[in-house]
């Protein structure tokens, strides 16, 4: 069973930063598509960003420029590096390992709650 330990969300103003980090417990996400999901009170858990095996990153439009997917084989450790915060970003942030066969999601965090004031 892989475990993932997400960290660094906290309160933050407007137009700032946090990075945000995932540890895994073992070392199969070096193959594995990663991703890191928001969800919003009332809200789906939706996908932000992720990022390949490889280093290829995707992101949702209402993200890019502003945040930054990363990723450190060597030490199973996946980052969101979010800047520009704005409000709305306000949820709690999840990483995930994805499927190699479906691409979905198959492993979760706790979770860690970023929440941006005015």
């Amino acid at each position: 069973q892989v475990q993932l330990v997400e960290s660094g969300g906290g309160l933050v103003q407007a137009g700032g930063s946090l990075r945000l980090s995932c540890v895994a417990s073992q070392s199969i996400f070096s193959i594995n598509t990663m991703g890191w999901y928001s969800q919003a009170p009332g809200k789906q858990r939706e996908l932000v960003a992720s990022i390949t095996s490889d280093g290829r990153a995707d992101y949702v439009d209402s993200v890019k420029g502003r945040f930054i997917i990363s990723r450190d084989n060597a030490k199973n450790t996946v980052y969101l590096q979010m800047n520009s915060l704005k409000p709305e970003d306000t949820a709690v942030y999840y990483c995930g390992v994805h499927s190699l066969i479906t691409g979905r999601p198959i492993h979760w965090g706790q979770g860690t709650q970023v929440s941006v004031s005015s």
